[in-house]
């Protein structure tokens, strides 16, 4: 099964939730006036698009519309699936790829699948070729290490590790170096997923990036927030409180075939200017994939 099937196959929940109401909605009005413009806002808000993303998809159908001297929906429909696709794309930053060491930092409260995507992550990578590096930098949590251990296993690259309760900087450290002495292409680090405690969180993180910098000036630093798609509006309320604790370079969006709720990633593409670079939409190893906003929209309608 290719990829864009796989999508298609993965969104069902969503594309049931979302095109449904929308569709719903294009069918009622032949004619293109203020009440569907209404309609239209109250469906894609109840689709988890979000109030402001909403709010702004419906401005800007209605600036084209205008422009365009649209008078029938069929047309307006074909103008909707625009404005989303270029909503999700204004933020669709590759990932940066250059030669050497890079060091990718993920984040993300527990349970949101972060350990399952790293381990995923880790084969995405070694399948392209690449030597991967796992650090067990989540201390703090006793199933942790071990969760990993199992994923590093799984997905067939090596594990740098400490006890649990170890200062996760020291597993950094300790991480880092072996890289370098291995000649590793991607390091991967798990942290913590506390957040009831941003302070610790936050000095946590900024300490993990410091002794990178030290200890691997010239590597690639990037940042990865994890979200579940099946919370819908609390994703967006978790990047935007990550937000203010690190500097995050995309989104690893978990658990997208399982939820009807994949209306979020319009919002968090918009309302948090962040690129979504991973989705999952399976529980297999390999059903971690790059995302595209344009297949993203094409499988959705």
């Amino acid at each position: 099964m290719g990829f864009f099937d796989k999508l298609k196959e993965g969104l069902q929940k969503t594309k049931s939730s979302f095109t449904d109401k929308v569709d719903t909605v294009f069918k009622a009005f032949k004619k293109v006036d203020e009440e569907l413009f209404e309609e239209l806002e109250e469906a894609l808000i109840t689709a988890d698009v979000g109030v402001e993303t909403s709010l702004e998809i419906i401005d800007r159908l209605r600036a084209v519309s205008k422009e365009k001297k649209i008078f029938e929906s069929d047309e307006l429909y074909t103008e909707l699936k625009n404005i989303i696709s270029s909503l999700m794309s204004e933020n669709a930053s590759p990932s940066t790829e250059k030669a050497g060491l890079k060091i990718i930092l993920v984040i993300g409260v527990n349970g949101v699948g972060k350990t399952t995507s790293i381990g995923k992550l880790a084969y995405k990578f070694k399948s392209e070729g690449k030597k991967v590096l796992l650090a067990a930098g989540d201390t703090f949590r006793a199933a942790a290490i071990d969760q990993l251990m199992i994923w590093a296993d799984r997905s067939g690259v090596d594990i740098v590790k400490h006890e649990e309760g170890s200062d996760p900087a020291s597993v950094v450290f300790d991480a880092v170096n072996a890289a370098k002495a291995r000649g590793t292409d991607v390091l991967i680090v798990d942290t913590a997923g506390r957040l009831h405690n941003k302070k610790n969180l936050m000095e946590e993180l900024r300490k993990i990036l410091k002794v990178a910098d030290r200890e691997a000036p010239e590597a690639t630093k990037e940042t990865l927030l994890v979200l579940d798609a099946t919370t819908g509006q609390n994703a967006l309320s978790q990047a935007k409180l990550f937000g203010e604790i690190a500097e995050i370079n995309g989104i690893i969006l978990t658990k997208l075939d399982g939820t009807a709720k994949g209306g979020v990633v319009i919002a968090i593409c918009n309302e948090q200017r962040l690129p979504v670079r991973y989705i999952g939409v399976g529980e297999g190893i390999d059903n971690l994939q790059d995302f595209s906003p344009t297949d993203f929209v094409e499988a959705l309608f």
